[in-house]
């Protein structure tokens, strides 16, 4: 319990322990792993609609005349060709091609952008950016004047627009717009975690649980961690630290949509040589419910060990377990062969193009579920 008093606390941390959460350990801040159990919330987010606390996220506003600049040199995405009112994911890398952290970039005007973050890494990313920005840009961390919750799910369209005082019908996927709750501004954007049609909403503090306890009594499900792991594994979205890691570069990763060709950024000659990448991440299909962990060998049909496996888990969506791992590029052609081994077991898999699940609703209109 002691080390429980160490770690960081949501402003909706009461409420979990309210309603009856199990709360863990996550990137140095205690959150809900669970309230009804993780298959049911992850079938909630699937046919009904969830709430996330996400609140341990980093949020940093960027600003000035040389912030796109500084921006094109800090993000592997492209930045210029942005519009306001867009967010865009990508990634901030070392010199090495290592992923210092993976983001979303959010531009608010000609000259200002705001950046989430991993909770984790939101230090250390704050330091990065600040020693890598000119003079003329100004940097500051809003992570504590503003709350973060996801609602997420194909019913959630109808809980914002019941909600919030202005029409969300034209809001399209991985765009934002700023809206009004209470009589008090919040900003929404159509990005999410799980592949579900969904919602991030960025608020107030002292708003955060009265809108949480409005979203469940629309019928919104509490969701914890673990549902939220399931549910973007099953979409093949990575996790940093799982997926991505400063000594892993960022081109083995395979998210060629997050990586600009067009431009130059910090790591981006090791990032975009596709000679110095001798992995590639890899969905893999389990025959069976029994799931590969973190840190698994994989191992090829003659059983010699071509990668590892980086995240792993029983799909609830599909009936099956499934993986993202790195294996040697030459093993990494959809239809291949190969073994999931560990110390107390050996499991059949396949390799298979993501997402694992291909009945997702997030890139649908929002006028199809109003």
């Amino acid at each position: 319990m002691n080390d429980d008093m160490d770690l960081k606390k949501t402003c909706l941390y009461e409420l979990h322990v309210e309603l009856g959460a199990r709360m863990a350990s996550f990137g140095g801040w205690l959150m809900p792993l669970q309230y009804s159990g993780i298959l049911k919330e992850h079938a909630a987010c699937r046919v009904e609609t969830t709430l996330f606390d996400t609140d341990h996220m980093g949020e940093f506003c960027i600003w000035g005349e040389s912030a796109l600049a500084d921006l094109e040199n800090l993000v592997s995405c492209d930045v210029a060709s942005m519009t306001e009112g867009q967010c865009r994911y990508g990634m901030m890398c070392n010199p090495e091609g290592g992923v210092v952290d993976d983001l979303l970039v959010y531009r608010l005007g000609d000259t200002e952008f705001m950046l989430v973050v991993n909770a984790g890494t939101k230090d250390d990313d704050l330091k990065w950016i600040d020693d890598h920005l000119s003079g003329d840009t100004q940097l500051k961390d809003l992570s504590d004047e503003m709350a973060k919750i996801d609602l997420q799910g194909p019913k959630s369209p109808k809980i914002i627009q019941q909600l919030f005082g202005q029409s969300i019908e034209g809001l399209k996927f991985y765009r934002f717009m700023h809206n009004q709750y209470r009589d008090t501004e919040v900003m929404v954007s159509r990005t999410g975690y799980t592949g579900e049609m969904g919602f991030e909403i960025y608020l107030k503090p002292d708003l955060a649980q009265v809108f949480w306890k409005e979203c469940m009594e629309l019928g919104a499900v509490p969701a914890g961690l673990g549902a939220r792991d399931t549910l973007r594994l099953e979409m093949g979205m990575p996790l940093y630290g799982r997926e991505m890691d400063a000594e892993r570069n960022a081109g083995e990763s395979g998210f060629e949509r997050a990586i600009s060709v067009n431009k130059s950024y910090i790591g981006s000659a090791v990032v975009v040589d596709k000679s110095s990448r001798v992995s590639k991440l890899v969905g893999i299909k389990i025959s069976g419910r029994r799931a590969a962990r973190h840190g698994d060998d994989i191992l090829d049909a003659s059983g010699v060990k071509i990668g590892s496996v980086s995240s792993g888990s029983f799909a609830p969506s599909i009936g099956c377990a499934v993986a993202l791992g790195y294996v040697d590029v030459a093993s990494a052609e959809a239809g291949t062969k190969l073994v999931v081994k560990s110390p107390r077991y050996e499991l059949e898999g396949e390799v298979v193009k993501t997402p694992f699940y291909g009945e997702a609703t997030g890139r649908r209109k929002v006028t199809d579920f109003l």
